[in-house]
């Protein structure tokens, strides 16, 4: 009987296949000695191999399928086959069940004992499929319910005190890595990614550390890690972001980049050293190519039609203003998905970014090898473009390239800081930019802020209490008789009656007369004073969306009227 050739080892595939060196294989089966993990996840480690390169190398020496596990979703009676302890010690998955045979997803292939627990347990024949480390551990979160919460208490010892010494981890590297710690920060970016939370903040104080999720444009406070775990956090989500986990004493800015439920996301990672460690915060980006239009943003379809003729001009500045997190950038790129046709070269400028937009080539600029919107717009106007997209005017230098740029042909978009549309003016000539040059250039401003919008699920309508209706009075506002909505907090919306964000806009369009206060350096006030007959601001596009029930009254309240008062 003629025997079977036996499969070529995972080394000898990739010696085979040019992906690497035998020197690095060497290096890799000497770690594999010393630390008993499989010779796929020491080459990872290493760094000599990507973990999706050395799955595709175990899918082909073994004749094994990958699995996107964000397109999986496995029936209950498969989670049920297997409990938590056991999936979660040897980083397997239940991911369906049928004809007798249990479908696992795992990132190394099954040893023959823990296939034979895995039979035992549950009288099933075990078929495996490969995935990376993240999905499966986000997957395990997802289908057994595991939370920060029922994480932390695993951790802690009895009476809620944590057995620290035995663990045997005074080196924060060894901490880093260990698997109670890796699970730990991949729940908390997991979670807030299905509570649609933008930013995530860890921050330390003398007893505990605080951990909240932005959700809508509001911190909400979430069941807080241990505070020995804190340095151990920090450096994991150093290492995870590319960053130096020895300084400790300085601010530092990182970089992840993520696979949720099938969408790529970018976390951007900033570290800040306070009086009791490293805060941190993560700004959560998800990629994508689904644009919204300007209507689905917020915008009037009478307005939206004014921007779009706007932007048909063939040269001119176009600026979005308002604070960080407003949604500018987002509006830019709707205008941009707007206008974008093959006979048009559209390059783009950012910090980083944000959302990749077909047919458009973006580029982000890297300050650390002195690479600067200033620098970068120089060299982009060599590049032949039609339409170009600053992502930030942060400077003077980048001010005037830009409005030199509309001058000469080009049309401009770009974002400032600042409190409203009229206040863009002033914010430039503020930036040694010549107000000649500005009236010259500049076609509109476009203002906004994101307000939260009533859940759908739990809408209903409301009368106004008098303590709003005398807030609205403080500000001069008289809010008519209604009807309002507000929402009763519903499981959807965990309890707060709002759901999602929507766009404010204040569009404000330069005439002959503005550009004469222009010229005559004339105050923010003044501009926007004689802007107001023709122009919607942003308090009386609050209201009109309280009116016809996408947000709340008070909501208006608590983004524009208080924030257009205190101004």
């Amino acid at each position: 009987m003629i025997g079977v050739p036996d499969r070529p080892r995972l080394g000898e595939l990739l010696v085979r296949a040019g992906t690497l060196s035998q020197a690095q294989i060497d290096d890799a089966l000497e770690a594999q000695k010393a630390s008993g993990e499989h010779l796929g996840r020491c080459l990872v480690q290493l760094g000599y191999l990507s973990e999706e390169a050395m799955l595709e190398g175990l899918a082909t020496q073994l004749g094994l399928e990958r699995v996107e596990l964000g397109r999986v979703e496995p029936p209950a009676v498969a989670v049920e086959a297997l409990p938590l302890e056991f999936v979660r010690r040897h980083r397997i998955v239940p991911i369906d069940l049928r004809d007798g045979t249990l479908h696992v997803a795992t990132s190394i292939p099954l040893e023959d004992e823990t296939r034979e627990d895995v039979r035992l347990l549950t009288g099933f024949e075990v078929i495996e499929a490969l995935a990376t480390d993240r999905a499966i551990a986000e997957k395990i979160a997802e289908c057994y319910a595991i939370t920060v919460e029922r994480l932390v208490e695993d951790m802690m010892g009895p009476g809620g005190v944590r057995d620290a010494e035995n663990e045997n981890l005074h080196d924060i590297e060894v901490m880093a890595s260990e698997p109670t710690v890796v699970n730990l920060v991949n729940v908390i970016i997991s979670t807030a990614m299905k509570e649609r939370a933008s930013d995530i903040h860890l921050v330390p104080f003398e007893n505990a550390l605080e951990l909240r999720y932005r959700i809508d444009g509001v911190l909400r406070e979430m069941s807080p890690p241990p505070k020995h775990l804190h340095a151990a956090l920090v450096s994991r989500l150093k290492i995870m972001a590319n960053m130096n986990i020895a300084e400790r004493y300085l601010p530092q800015d990182g970089h992840i980049q993520i696979t949720h439920a099938g969408h790529r996301v970018d976390i951007r990672v900033g570290t800040m050293p306070t009086l009791y460690g490293e805060s941190v915060v993560m700004r959560l980006l998800e990629k994508g190519d689904n644009v919204q239009t300007l209507e689905e943003l917020g915008l009037d379809p009478e307005r939206t039609a004014v921007l779009l003729q706007l932007v048909e001009k063939p040269h001119g500045i176009l600026l979005a203003t308002g604070p960080t997190g407003s949604g500018k950038t987002t509006t830019l790129y709707s205008v941009l998905h707007a206008i974008y046709s093959p006979e048009k070269k559209i390059l783009t400028l950012e910090d980083p970014v944000e959302y990749e937009l077909p047919g458009v080539a973006q580029i982000p600029v890297r300050p650390q090898r002195n690479f600067t919107f200033a620098s970068g717009l120089r060299a982009i106007l060599r590049q032949d473009p039609d339409v170009i997209m600053v992502g930030e005017i942060r400077d003077g230098e980048t001010a005037e390239i830009a409005i030199r740029a509309a001058l000469t042909g080009h049309l401009v978009f770009s974002t400032l800081h600042t409190n409203d549309s009229a206040g863009a003016v002033t914010r430039l000539i503020d930036m040694g930019v010549e107000p000649f040059l500005i009236g010259s250039s500049l076609e509109g401003v476009i203002a906004q802020r994101l307000v939260r919008r009533i859940c759908s699920g739990c809408k209903e309508e409301t009368a106004l209490s008098e303590d709003t209706r005398a807030s609205l009075k403080t500000f001069g506002v008289d809010a008519g008789p209604g009807p309002f909505h507000h929402g009763k907090g519903c499981d959807d919306c965990r309890g707060t009656g709002y759901r999602g964000r929507v766009a404010l806009f204040e569009l404000l369009l330069m005439t002959p007369a503005l550009r004469e206060l222009v010229l005559s350096r004339a105050s923010s006030a003044k501009i926007k004073a004689e802007a107001r007959g023709s122009m919607v601001t942003l308090q009386e596009d609050g209201l009109r969306c309280a009116r016809s029930g996408v947000t709340t009254v008070d909501e208006v309240l608590r983004v524009v009227l208080r924030e257009s008062f205190e101004s």
